[in-house]
């Protein structure tokens, strides 16, 4: 077995669930809560979505992770620990999905520990983080360090685990990209403005598995995120369906949780750090 984080496998899988609910077009502002239509349309998510998903897995046998916003567990009391008790990871994905970078450092600390709160509540076991809309500021990996989290999963400074020193501690980061985001391929919405493409799954499926070869190739993280109220939705449910298939199939991957990832780079002595550092902005050329 190597000492690397990634084992023996050219790629690992980390398939991530971002259980948003309605709290994504509430964080935009809550007279939304009236639209009857576009409420539904983010309730789909939990309620017919997610137990799909949770079937798929089950049937194909590989483990996955649960980002939710501990306003979503709050509503759904015993959502949260439906997942963990099916063998998947529960991660702290926010309180009310609004992004730190929207907020002052207070508020966004105010709302990271009223989300840890809920899943403390729930009997919830949390090990890792994931910034709303992926938007962290640059005081959340702190926090996560500070509460005791081993990771975060928000940030885009490579394509395989590093680590992140704060004066709370180290914390692992598995980073994100857009390509990796079914949001970019199916989002949707008049009211607010979301999106303006619905593209088909083939082409999600393409891109992915495109992506997929290269980090076999490279030997990354291939750490995908999907929404349960869009990729839940039946064409693309088969969609995901064979990307999981095809990397089954190839026979060189690992599909892991993302506690598991972020376990066994925390005890890779090669991992990168990469400090949090705004860069200097001269406001001379850059204004604010």
């Amino acid at each position: 077995m190597s000492d690397h984080w990634y084992g023996t496998a050219a790629a690992v899988v980390t398939l991530t669930f971002d259980v948003d609910a309605e709290s994504p077009i509430l964080a935009q502002g809550r007279g939304y809560a009236r639209h009857a239509t576009t409420m539904s349309h983010q309730a789909y998510g939990p309620d017919v979505g997610l137990p799909r998903i949770l079937a798929m897995l089950d049937e194909l046998g590989v483990p996955a992770t649960f980002f939710v916003p501990g306003w979503v567990a709050e509503q759904r009391p015993g959502l949260a620990a439906s997942i963990a008790d099916r063998g998947h990871e529960v991660a702290h994905h926010s309180y009310s999905h609004r992004p730190p970078t929207s907020m002052t450092p207070e508020e966004e600390r105010a709302d990271f520990e009223r989300g840890l709160a809920v899943f403390d509540a729930q009997g919830v076991e949390i090990t890792g983080h994931r910034a709303a809309l992926w938007e962290a500021s640059w005081q959340t990996a702190a926090l996560v360090a500070e509460h005791g989290l081993l990771y975060d999963s928000s940030l885009m400074g490579d394509d395989r685990p590093y680590r992140v020193p704060t004066e709370s501690g180290d914390v692992v980061e598995l980073p994100v990209h857009w390509s990796l985001d079914d949001w970019e391929q199916y989002a949707f919405l008049p009211a607010p403005h979301v999106g303006s493409v619905i593209e088909s799954p083939a082409k999600a499926l393409e891109l992915w598995r495109a992506e997929l070869d290269g980090m076999r190739h490279y030997r990354c993280l291939f750490n995908l995120c999907v929404h349960p109220f869009l990729s839940g939705r039946p064409g693309r449910a088969l969609a995901l369906r064979r990307l999981v298939e095809y990397a089954l199939e190839c026979g060189d991957v690992r599909f892991a949780r993302c506690r598991e990832v972020a376990q066994a780079a925390a005890a890779d002595r090669s991992l990168p750090v990469r400090p949090p550092r705004p860069p200097a902005v001269d406001p001379g050329i850059y204004p604010g």
